[in-house]
This record gives structure tokens, C-alpha cells and sequence, in this order.
């Protein structure tokens, strides 16, 4: 997965030094500009979409908050119940997170920085992944799965960006400019592609595309990838 290093280590670079600001901000209160009020309000509609997937009462679970940013998704699984490991690539916002967490959930949260896998420890009974694998190929995002599997018993809910002709305009676009002047571009996927490349890698398991979320410019379908199923 030497690709899949590459770009993660871009996504860290990118979100410790240049967006951790934004992104304290966008996750927060506070008001922002009419474009990023659409995607905070796409993710918030997102998170309890991903969250539906998964009952209601978490108590005696253990749970992977895989790429966490600021930690909205680690506090509502905790509040259900879960046991939670909290993980993202960037420190700075893993920094956020802790000092956002309702003092009353302590000792439910563990928080760590570093790889949403390499990072963590022991299995889990459910994972989720909102918005931190798309910036990955196909192959890296099957490779990914197939590594997951075998710590996950149950679902992993994750989100990628839909193949659409506004979003690949966006992406050809988007690499026109120098490396070093734009953040880690995301890449559109179609559900069959990544399925494809799941059988191509030889993972088991059954990957479904549950719906897609549309707010101004955040547009981002949510899957559940259950290993071992067909």
C-alpha cells in the first residue's frame, strides 16, 4: 500500500498545519461563509446516517471512530454506550477533540493519533469512517477493507465521494495546480469499482451503497462493508 502512505501522509500534512483552523471552526458554532455552512450542515446530516446504521444502545461495544477530526462522531457513539477508540492522522485535531469531550465521558473515549489502523489495537464490533477515505484509490480503499476485516465482527460504515460529472470535473481540475499549492484531492468512486477491486484483491465480504448525501457542496455517498458476507 505504498500509495496509500503517500496520500495519508499528504492528509496529515494537510489538515495538521494548513486546515486545522478551518476545521476547528467548521465543526464548531461559529459562524461561517454560505459555502461552508452547506458542508457543515452535509456532515451533520451524514454522521446520523452513518449512525442509524447501528442500533441504538451501544452499551458493551467497542467502537472505531476511524479518522475522527474533532470528535462529534466519537461523543454521540460514547453517549450511546460504546466503549470508543478515536483515531485521526492529525494530532492537532485529535487535540480539539479531547478538549471538546463532554467531561462526563471520560474514560469512554480513548483518543489516539496516528494511522486509523496501524494506530489501534485489539478488534472492534463496528467501525465508521466519515470522509477519511476518500482521498484513496480503489485498490487502497479494497487493500484497506480487506486489512479491516479481520478486526471488524460486524459493519464498517464509511462514506466516499460518487462518481459524478460535477465531482470528476472538480478532481481534473483540481490537478492542475502544483502540489504543493492545493490540499489532498479527493477521488470520485462508483460502489461497483471499489467492489471490483474488492474481488480483484481477493477480500470477502458485501458492500453495500446505503444513500447519498446532497447539501450545496457536500455531496458524499454513505456504504457499509460487512466482511466475510456475500
Amino acid at each position: 500500500m505504498a500509495d496509500y502512505a503517500a496520500t495519508r501522509d499528504r492528509v496529515e500534512h494537510y489538515f495538521d498545519r494548513s486546515a486545522t483552523k478551518v476545521w476547528e471552526q467548521l465543526t464548531s458554532d461559529a459562524p461561517v461563509s454560505g459555502v461552508r455552512a452547506t458542508v457543515r450542515a452535509g456532515r451533520d446530516k451524514m454522521r446520523a446516517l452513518m449512525l442509524a446504521q447501528l442500533p441504538a444502545d451501544l452499551r458493551g461495544a467497542r467502537i472505531l471512530d476511524a479518522g475522527c477530526g474533532t470528535g462529534a462522531m466519537a461523543v454521540e457513539l460514547a453517549q450511546r454506550g460504546a466503549d470508543v477508540v478515536a483515531v485521526d492522522i492529525s494530532p492537532a485535531l485529535v487535540g480539539i477533540a479531547e478538549q471538546r469531550m463532554p467531561a462526563n465521558l471520560a474514560g469512554h473515549i480513548t483518543w489516539v493519533a496516528g494511522d486509523m489502523l496501524e494506530a489501534t489495537r485489539g478488534a472492534f464490533d463496528h467501525a465508521l469512517a466519515m470522509d477519511s477515505m476518500i482521498y484513496y484509490s480503489a485498490p487502497d480503499i479494497a487493500a484497506l477493507l480487506g486489512k479491516a476485516s479481520a478486526r471488524i465482527t460486524g459493519k464498517f460504515v464509511f462514506t466516499l465521494p460518487p462518481r459524478t460529472p460535477a465531482l470528476m470535473a472538480m478532481w481534473r481540475v483540481g490537478k492542475l495546480f502544483p502540489r504543493a499549492d492545493r490540499s489532498p484531492t479527493m477521488i470520485p468512486q462508483k460502489t461497483a469499482g471499489v467492489a471490483d477491486a474488492l474481488r480483484e484483491a481477493g477480500v470477502k465480504g458485501r458492500l453495500v451503497e446505503i444513500d447519498r448525501v446532497k447539501s450545496g457542496f457536500y455531496i458524499s455517498n454513505a456504504l457499509v462493508f460487512e466482511g466475510g458476507k456475500a
